[in-house]
């Protein structure tokens, strides 16, 4: 009985409280006739108390009553009386102490309950209208540009318009620029140009900076990539070979224009055992390596000789 009076007040804890008082009238009344170890079951208390029953029936709270609680058989009793009116009077005053509930928020709130259920458009989609709005044949109004109908109406001071269109000017020269230069790569004429300082540069800082003095205080080793060395730079300083330093040993063997077959196969011989000396499991023999070092020697001197017969030359005229 207790359970059903509890869940009952819970339940009816935010009604008014206007009917609450013939309620209680009724349970005091009833109260006073009965005798609390006696009086025990529905039957027995409608029986001493004929006018609680329509007084529940018609009050506020009858709808929240339990459908058994005036059949035969339901365990009504006194204690069972006394707790719903305690319950009756505690709970309106505390329902009057809290105030009225907050409505601000509810409008918001059943705005959101009733939107449609639509999956949020993606940034993709969202993109697409925006283009599709801006760029979508329309009916021109006088005085309207391309640019307004882009930022709609937005207002745009006089400085910030001229900075937009400055930058947008510099964006296509500076784009122009790009254009032409790698034209310019594409048909040759910068690596001509690149060609050119290259083989201007090489007489200055070419074979002066390597000696065959040089080549005399290095350990027999490194003779031979050094000997390899200035005849590379010998080479390019006669426009024998392009100014390239990422030559592998092969492709300066193949791109030297040497004067003889004979002089590439020294070249070829220089150039591989130095390969040999740097990548190589075993040490070379002493008599290899003279031999390469001599080869290399002859190879530079035949590449020296018409050098100094221009020099020779020269002296006899003067």
């Amino acid at each position: 009985m207790s359970r059903w009076l509890l869940a009952l007040l819970l339940a009816a804890a935010g009604w008014p409280t206007a009917g609450a008082h013939d309620a209680l009238d009724a349970i005091d009344g009833c109260l006073r006739e009965l005798d609390p170890g006696l009086d025990v079951g529905y039957q027995r208390i409608a029986a001493r108390c004929p006018d609680l029953t329509p007084t529940l029936v018609q009050s506020q709270y009858a709808a929240w009553l339990p459908r058994d609680w005036n059949q035969t058989g339901n365990l009504l009793s006194a204690d069972g009386l006394t707790e719903l009116r305690a319950l009756l009077t505690r709970e309106p005053a505390a329902t009057a102490a809290r105030g009225a509930p907050s409505v601000e928020h509810v409008a918001a709130l059943l705005a959101k309950v009733t939107q449609s259920d639509q999956p949020r458009a993606g940034w993709w989609t969202r993109l697409k209208q925006w283009l599709r709005e801006v760029l979508a044949p329309r009916p021109e109004r006088a005085g309207e540009s391309w640019w307004r109908r882009l930022i709609g109406d937005a207002r745009l001071s006089d400085v910030a318009l001229e900075a937009v269109g400055w930058g947008a000017m510099l964006l296509v020269i500076a784009l122009a620029v790009v254009v032409v230069i790698n034209e310019l790569r594409v048909a040759g004429v910068l690596k001509a140009r690149e060609r050119a300082h290259g083989r201007a540069r090489t007489p200055a800082a070419g074979p002066g900076a390597l000696t065959l003095e040089d080549l005399e205080r290095v350990s027999p080793l490194e003779q031979p990539s050094l000997l390899l060395e200035l005849i590379a730079r010998r080479l390019v300083a006669q426009e024998r070979l392009p100014p390239a330093r990422s030559l592998t040993v092969h492709e300066l063997t193949r791109a030297a224009r040497l004067p003889g077959e004979s002089d590439r196969e020294r070249l070829r011989e220089l150039a591989t055992t130095c390969e040999r000396v740097r990548f190589g499991d075993q040490q070379e023999s002493s008599s290899t390596l003279a031999a390469a070092i001599a080869r290399g020697r002859e190879l530079l001197a035949a590449l020296e000789a018409p050098a100094r017969e221009r020099q020779e030359a020269g002296r006899a005229h003067a």
